[in-house]
């Protein structure tokens, strides 16, 4: 497997763990919000955000996401598209008492709005270091040689 593979896979499984971005429109000067991807394990092209028709993200259109991983050993930052998706059973697929919590009429809300963003390019930094590297670092040593190889620009 490739670096760029591994680091590509290991996005997946950290976003999967802890699927929380900061999201915010390409161009804009309003700050990123933050936002729980929706993920499918079949649908690696994508994921979906619940919100509402008067969120700063509802006009959609091109946006960068932003994701750091719990244990802060994985970063990303994503560039893609965001519309509404109109499927109902896309919408329907991933509602849940959490999201319900959100919308005070439920799954038939009028403020509910589902976006999809379909994923461009990312750029993907591995943190992890070695036993060694962290002793290393410790103790004002170069660490730049164990970073190598844990840096992909990616598509997804």
């Amino acid at each position: 497997m490739s670096t760029e593979d591994d680091i590509r896979e290991r996005f997946w499984s950290e976003l999967s763990a802890s699927p929380f971005l900061m999201v915010g429109l390409a161009g804009s000067t309003e700050h990123s919000l933050p936002m729980t991807a929706q993920l499918d394990p079949n649908a690696n092209h994508c994921f979906w955000f619940y919100t509402s028709k008067d969120n700063r993200l509802a006009p959609g259109g091109p946006a960068m996401a932003q994701f750091s991983a719990k244990d802060h050993n994985l970063f990303a930052c994503v560039e893609g598209t965001l519309s509404p998706e109109t499927d109902p059973a896309i919408i329907d697929r991933y509602w849940s008492k959490q999201v319900e919590a959100w919308y005070p009429q439920g799954r038939e809300d009028p403020s509910l709005l589902m976006l999809r963003f379909d994923l461009g390019n990312a750029e993907i930094w591995r943190a992890d270091m070695s036993l060694t590297g962290v002793f290393k670092m410790m103790f004002g040593g170069d660490v730049r040689s164990e970073m190598k190889g844990k840096h992909a620009e990616v598509s997804l």
